[in-house]
């Protein structure tokens, strides 16, 4: 696996070697060191899931200091499995943890504010995380199957582009924690939707048929291709290799507990870069 595990005063996150090395300050959470109880426990970062705010709350303050960052500096996606991205600034820090947010149906965030920190949340989708080495720019996003057979991988790119004059030759990616191909299996409708996106060959690498028109799908190698295709070289793409409904005792899936569960979430931030 292509992840790190940390550990500061009882939370468990995970990082990127590959971000490690730029110094990007970032973490996916996990399911320790919350407060959270039940189905929820311990680490929920999510308001929707039916939690009580205050004990959501010192989870993101828990989370927050574990990895570095300033809680007040969040800003937060509002996932309907779409392709819309969005280009945020210091002037939104706090949408949709401390203050109400105008951020509808935006399944992924960029910015080049060093005052911002990024989140999005999953619990087997697959969160992308960007950097630009080179215009300094970060990005943020939500990919379940629906947003990776729109590309959605690919629309950031196309709006770091537009906003930030980025190459994708200067991005390095990562592909978090999520479900993997042998728990994600899907009906014959989704499967068509990705045989009219990819290539034959592609095909052959995402979809391994089952019996009863079932597939088992990989959305880490779905990915992969987008961005490859988008233009990021392949080796600067990492994917984390490690499956959400594979260890449900330590990240939250929404598969493994039949729905009953918490979310989990991943944050990155140009603060401290340098450092």
């Amino acid at each position: 696996m292509n992840i790190t595990k940390n550990e500061k005063d009882g939370v468990v996150y995970l990082t990127f070697p590959l971000f490690e090395k730029e110094g990007i300050r970032h973490g996916f959470s996990t399911r320790k060191g919350g407060v959270s109880e039940g189905d929820l426990g311990t680490m929920n970062l999510s308001f929707t899931r039916g939690d009580e705010p205050e004990r959501v709350l010192e989870n993101h303050r828990r989370f927050a200091s574990a990895v570095g960052y300033d809680v007040s500096r969040l800003v937060f996606t509002n996932q309907v499995h779409e392709t819309v991205i969005r280009r945020v600034d210091r002037s939104e820090c706090g949408k949709g943890i401390f203050r109400s947010s105008d951020i509808i149906g935006v399944d992924g965030l960029i910015t080049k504010d060093e005052n911002v920190v990024l989140m999005t949340f999953f619990a087997d989708c697959v969160p992308l995380f960007f950097y630009d080495r080179k215009q300094k720019a970060i990005g943020a996003v939500h990919s379940g199957w629906r947003g990776t057979v729109k590309r959605i991988g690919a629309h950031a790119v196309e709006r770091m582009q537009e906003e930030f004059d980025t190459r994708a030759e200067d991005i390095l990616a990562v592909i978090g924690p999520s479900i993997c191909q042998n728990c994600y299996e899907v009906s014959e409708d989704v499967a068509e939707e990705f045989r009219q996106e990819f290539t034959a060959s592609q095909q052959k690498e995402i979809l391994v048929n089952k019996p009863g028109n079932k597939y088992l799908l990989d959305l880490w190698r779905a990915n992969e291709i987008i961005l490859q295709e988008a233009g990021i070289p392949a080796g600067q793409i990492q994917v984390s290799g490690l499956c959400t409904c594979c260890h449900p005792d330590f990240l939250f899936s929404h598969r493994a507990s039949g729905g009953k569960r918490g979310n989990l979430a991943g944050a990155i931030t140009l603060s401290g870069l340098g450092e």
